[in-house]
């Protein structure tokens, strides 16, 4: 696709600066449109769509709501759940939708709420997110000034920076007081609000920012007209990030099935000069993509074809000066670090995998090291509660599978050591340039920075805490 351009279906190209603004720019219509509709239509039109989560897993939209809406109970209440606890590495798109205009999701998650006959909304950010906390927060009290919220109530939710605070069941636990420890029961059937033991606990509707940015439109203009781009599985738009050895970084809205070459030239101006691309990883849960493949079409169905997955539509590149064992050693670490410990394979095969992958880049690892190695990555996904060790196994197998030259050059000492490759959620993006939590290079896998770690998992090291953010 030569000569693609960049679109702004829900990334505008300045920021919005008032309701006033988003309204003069067509912004209401979609929640004009939700209110002379019947809650099942509404769901309905989301569902012919076929738009699909932008938070990395791609679940369809309308039937997440759909099946919050079937498990509602009206006694209890439900609650919409707007996830912008951004913090997959290498992405930054859902702060820079927030940046550049908070009305559209507000106005989306509004519409969710009628969708599910929800009275509450709540944004789930990070503490650490300071401009977009008081952009979403200028954003509601003008909404709220203009009635748009009538029955709802919309509140700001400032959390940790822990990974896991992004997936879905420990954002509730974290917003009902407690640490960030995946559930076992599925947000549909316990949402945020206590109940007696012996009563039925209310759902919770949990969409990531960039889903409920594209609803306002399809709700004015239709299903149809949201179908128009994209493919027939992977309907409408992608905001992506690139980040890695390009000649600049940054965040861009592309059209479903554009090439992953044309969206890294696009959006982040090629490979450096006189490199080439040796691979990009698309965050890290899914596998990686060698750079023989880079007319992969940007879809969910494409790239999990190649064993890859579209997730948060993070790229983050790597060029042929890159030791692919230093990759793999950042990403086992950082995987490693961020598991909560519930689970004693995710936490302890974790730790293992990156201490040994440790070794590898250091050249010290043998063929008994890369045995264990192979041996865990089997096991360290075994009776897991989320997704976090799966991504160990899925972007690991896939190192290993596609640069095994890599690795066998520092076995047999035929390549030098190499240090690891910072993993790590981005702070920030500017000038073209990224800025990765160097702060992580310092985090212990009982997650404080002490210079030692604890010897403790999280999810013990917390059992009688309470939760600094609750101060």
């Amino acid at each position: 696709m030569a000569g693609v351009t960049l679109v702004h279906r829900v990334l505008h190209p300045n920021p919005i600066i008032s309701l006033e603004d988003h309204v003069t720019r067509g912004g209401g219509k979609g929640l004009t449109a939700a209110l002379e509709m019947e809650p099942d239509a509404i769901i309905e039109r989301v569902l012919a769509s076929g738009l699909r989560g932008r938070g990395g897993a791609g679940f369809p939209v309308g039937r997440k709501w759909q099946t919050v809406a079937q498990n509602r109970m009206a006694e209890l209440g439900t609650a919409v759940i707007v996830n912008a606890a951004e913090g997959e590495p290498g992405t930054f798109k859902d702060r820079t939708i927030l940046r550049r205009n908070p009305y559209l999701v507000v106005e989306g998650a509004l519409i969710a709420a009628r969708a599910v006959q929800a009275d509450l909304i709540v944004f789930g950010m990070k503490r650490s997110f300071a401009g977009e906390v008081e952009r979403v927060r200028a954003a509601i009290e003008e909404v709220e000034d203009a009635g748009w919220n009538v029955g709802i109530e919309l509140s700001v939710f400032e959390g940790p920076d822990e990974y896991l605070y992004g997936e879905e069941s420990a954002l509730l636990e974290t917003i009902d007081g407690r640490f960030p420890f995946p559930r076992v029961v599925p947000t549909f059937r316990r949402g945020l609000r206590e109940a007696p033991e012996d009563a039925p606990i209310a759902p919770a509707l949990v969409n990531n920012t960039e889903s409920l940015a594209n609803v306002p439109r399809i709700l004015a203009r239709g299903a149809d007209w949201f179908r128009t781009v994209g493919t027939d599985q992977s309907p409408g738009t992608m905001v992506c990030t690139v980040t890695g050895r390009t000649q600049r970084h940054g965040v861009g809205e592309v059209l479903m099935g554009t090439s992953l070459r044309d969206v890294i030239d696009e959006i982040g101006g090629g490979a450096l000069p006189g490199r080439e691309i040796k691979a990009v990883m698309s965050g890290v849960a899914t596998g990686i993509i060698p750079g023989s493949m880079l007319d992969t079409p940007v879809t969910y169905e494409h790239l999990a074809a190649i064993g890859s997955g579209l997730g948060s539509g993070a790229f983050i590149v790597f060029d042929d000066t890159v030791d692919m064992t230093a990759v793999a050693a950042g990403a086992a670490r950082f995987l490693a670090i961020e598991s909560c410990g519930q689970c004693s394979p995710c936490k302890l095969d974790g730790e293992n995998l990156a201490e040994r992958l440790l070794k590898v880049t250091e050249s010290v690892a043998t063929e008994f090291d890369m045995g264990v190695i192979r041996k865990r990555i089997g096991t360290v996904a075994d009776r897991s509660r989320c997704y976090l060790a799966t991504q160990q196994q899925v972007l690991l197998d896939s190192l290993l599978k596609h640069f095994p030259e890599d690795f066998e050059g520092h076995v047999t000492n035929a390549l030098e050591p190499v240090a690891f490759e910072l993993i790590a959620e981005l702070i920030d993006i500017r000038g073209g340039r990224a800025y990765i939590d160097e702060r992580h290079r310092q985090k212990q896998y009982d997650w404080s920075y002490a210079k030692n770690d604890s010897g403790t998992v999280p999810v013990e090291r917390f059992v009688n805490a309470v939760p600094s953010w609750r101060a």
